[in-house]
């Protein structure tokens, strides 16, 4: 191990004997009384000296005998210290792709602020590179959302719609321009892989061309390989092109995501309404089927709305402010990667609305519907919950 505190964790002295690391109050942790001596220690956990050089030189300091350790143990527990050599085989291949972790930097930053655990930052990104994900939807807000997740490090991006790309399809960081009359499967799976800092390592096709002859595959093509040579899909993510379909989601579309246990999230724009979540954990929490009944149980005409709101063809195009949408996108796609990186999100089990033009979120809660009959009614409404709080710690010197 090469200790080194967290760099992106801002240092600053509160007076001469008190250090405070972190602006932010959510991941901020204040150390002290810090003495003169440790102080001037500090500055050597630049991830460049291994722990028995730091014994050394803390000696040659005049630190007492443990005093390195101690120091050390209680930074981790704070969480404050990361390995700079850690991270496993995994990172070592992305320390190897000097252009690739540079693209990731910013991200990884932020995960060794996230995880407390030396090392448990570049564990993570390292990880991200082998997780699929699926979106289902290409629209304004779909499309983004595979892109941002494709260039957060996510190896594996499918992106599922039909039809042709339309003008209104168009979207910063989402369908260029040019892709308009474009296949939409077609063009997505382009802008994601435009976005991503690197390509995974394909499939083995054992019975195929080899990798330097292998061509970039299509989303149809790439759903017809055997299941066995794709990474199983950590998380689908359904953010349809009609934002109704994300307001209120048709409980039959994902059935065969709650029979194969697959976790799911919902994300879109109806009208002027943005909406993310729920996360469905299929057999824990809420599904779109919950939704549907509990809605009912409270407005016995709702059925009758919405077979009338669903029935024929949407002649207008739906309203999907640019700005909103993007919003949506950004804060589903966060939700995601917490997800995949081990953590659940506010979205899981509640649903997180704003409305134009005040765009003030508020969550509103997903309850398992007793009657539904996707197995999550027998869990108690406490066990939906997520936590969250500040760190804080305080060293003697």
């Amino acid at each position: 191990m090469h200790p080194i505190l967290k760099p992106a964790l801002r240092r600053g002295w509160r007076d001469l004997n008190t250090v405070q690391f972190g602006v932010a109050p959510a991941h901020a942790v204040v150390l002290g009384p810090v003495d003169t001596a440790t102080g001037t220690f500090l500055t050597l956990l630049d991830g460049t000296r291994g722990v028995a050089l730091l014994r050394d030189e803390g000696r040659r300091m005049g630190l007492p005998d443990g005093h390195v350790d101690a120091l050390l143990h209680r930074l981790t527990r704070a969480g404050l210290l990361d390995d700079a050599t850690g991270g496993g085989p995994a990172f070592d291949l992305l320390r190897k792709r000097q252009g690739v972790l540079d693209r990731l930097r910013p991200d990884l930053a932020a995960l060794t602020v996230l995880s407390p655990e030396p090392a448990a930052g570049a564990r993570k990104l390292a990880a991200r590179r082998s997780m699929r994900i699926q979106v289902r939807g290409t629209g304004r807000v779909g499309t983004v959302i595979a892109s941002v997740l494709s260039a957060a490090g996510v190896g594996h991006v499918d992106v599922r719609d039909g039809g042709c790309v339309e003008p209104w399809d168009v979207a910063p960081g989402g369908l260029p321009v040019e892709s308009v009359g474009e296949r939409r499967d077609t063009a997505a799976y382009r802008a994601v892989r435009k976005a991503a800092p690197d390509r995974p390592p394909r499939p083995d096709r054992r019975s195929g061309p080899p990798p330097s002859q292998a061509q970039p595959q299509s989303p149809s093509e790439s759903q017809a390989l055997p299941p066995a040579e794709e990474p199983a899909l950590s998380l689908v993510i359904i953010a349809p092109r009609d934002g109704l379909s994300a307001h209120t989601p048709d409980p039959h579309a994902a059935e065969e995501l709650i029979t194969s246990g697959t976790p799911h999230l919902y994300a879109g724009v109806v009208e002027a309404t943005g909406v993310v979540g729920p996360l469905v954990l299929p057999g824990g929490t809420a599904c779109a089927s919950c939704l549907s009944l509990d809605r009912t149980d409270r407005d016995p005409t709702w059925p009758r709305l919405l077979a009338q709101w669903r029935s024929g063809r949407q002649l207008q195009v739906p309203a999907c402010d640019l700005a909103l949408a993007t919003a949506v996108a950004g804060l589903t796609a966060a939700h995601a990667l917490a997800f995949l990186d081990g953590e659940l999100p506010s979205s899981t089990g509640a649903r997180w609305e704003a409305s134009a033009p005040g765009l003030d979120w508020h969550a509103r809660p997903v309850w398992a519907h007793p009657d539904c009959s996707c197995g999550a009614g027998g869990r108690s409404k406490g066990e939906q919950t997520s936590e969250g709080g500040e760190q804080h710690d305080t060293m003697t010197g």
